[in-house]
């Protein structure tokens, strides 16, 4: 099969082996793949990861190795944490946080950016009938997004900045303003913002923006020391600030702000499909203006160096 594999580079493999599903599983023809920065961070040695990147998809169950055969035929997305279903977290429903867990394309599971890819069955969510594949692909991003309301009460009244126009900035402004918040999306680039200020998201640029502590809960999306510091610098005594982003420190900053000031700092990472597909389905998000462009298989090292120009957001490719 054609798979996009890395392996002290990125290179497309059209003889690459077709996956066979092993008990528990099924076995997915995959239509439609997104382009994460995660992809993107892995090929320059994130997670020390070697194989089939991609861990968004949507795609049709082709075969099931397993008793319950529901799912086949159906197109269908798959969460991307598989757990050994046996540890405390497991049984919590928190895959997610298993010490033994393996990862869609990004740790210990080859990745879906390919003809085929195998999940359990128990990750696989059927795609509601009125959501398409290009709005489905976003699932998992805006199931990052929702994670938020999962693990803090943001109260309506209380004032909510987003720090980051990338697409995980744009994902999780769209996200909690359809969730009614009272939310603003900082960023350094008017194109995208637009996107956003389009579905009634309140916007400023980054140079317009006052730095004061005037801000209840802060989300930094920004992936950079420079907006973590700003991040600290809105966030309001006793205030929560979510960090969305994975930093890798390559300088010294003070962190004496968040002791001082009592800031609460809480750490996001995936979230639950469930409602990001809820969302998706009662439209009241549309995430179809985000896609920057749509590329072939044949045609995914052009994709992915689409992905790294800052004039994108979101980067699919089809298998056809």
């Amino acid at each position: 099969m054609k798979a996009v594999v890395f392996d002290n580079g990125l290179k497309l493999d059209n003889n690459y082996p077709k996956p066979e599903p092993k008990a528990g599983e099924a076995l997915i023809k995959v239509n439609t793949i997104g382009i994460c920065n995660t992809d993107y961070e892995i090929t320059k040695g994130y997670m020390g990861y070697k194989g089939i990147l991609g861990h968004e998809f949507t795609g049709v169950v082709e075969s099931i190795n397993d008793s319950d055969k529901s799912l086949l035929n159906k197109k269908v997305v798959g969460e991307i944490n598989c757990g050994c279903g046996e540890c405390d977290w497991c049984k919590q429903g928190l895959e997610r946080h298993c010490f033994n867990r393996s990862t869609l394309g990004i740790w210990k599971r080859e990745g879906c950016f390919a003809e085929y890819v195998c999940l359990p069955v128990k990750n696989l969510l059927e795609i509601p009938e009125n959501v398409t594949d290009d709005e489905a692909v976003f699932v998992e991003p805006l199931a990052a997004a929702l994670e938020i309301l999962e693990q803090v009460h943001i109260p309506p009244y209380q004032k909510v900045i987003v720090l980051g126009d990338g697409k995980l900035g744009l994902i999780i402004a769209l996200a909690l303003n359809a969730a009614g918040l009272d939310i603003t999306l900082v960023g350094k680039h008017e194109e995208k913002l637009a996107l956003a200020k389009a579905q009634g998201v309140k916007t400023t640029l980054l140079k317009d923006l006052k730095i004061e502590k005037a801000y209840d809960f802060v989300v930094e999306a920004t992936g950079s020391i420079s907006g973590f510091e700003t991040s600290v610098a809105l966030t309001k005594p006793r205030g929560t600030l979510i960090l969305k982003s994975t930093i890798a420190a390559s300088k010294e900053f003070n962190l004496a702000p968040i002791v001082v000031d009592e800031i609460t700092i809480v750490g996001s990472r995936c979230g639950q499909f469930a409602p990001a597909l809820r969302l998706l389905e009662s439209k009241r998000i549309d995430v179809k203006p985000l896609i920057s462009d749509i590329f072939d298989i044949d045609d995914s090292i052009k994709a992915f160096e689409r992905n790294t120009e800052k004039s994108s957001v979101k980067v699919l490719v089809k298998v056809k």
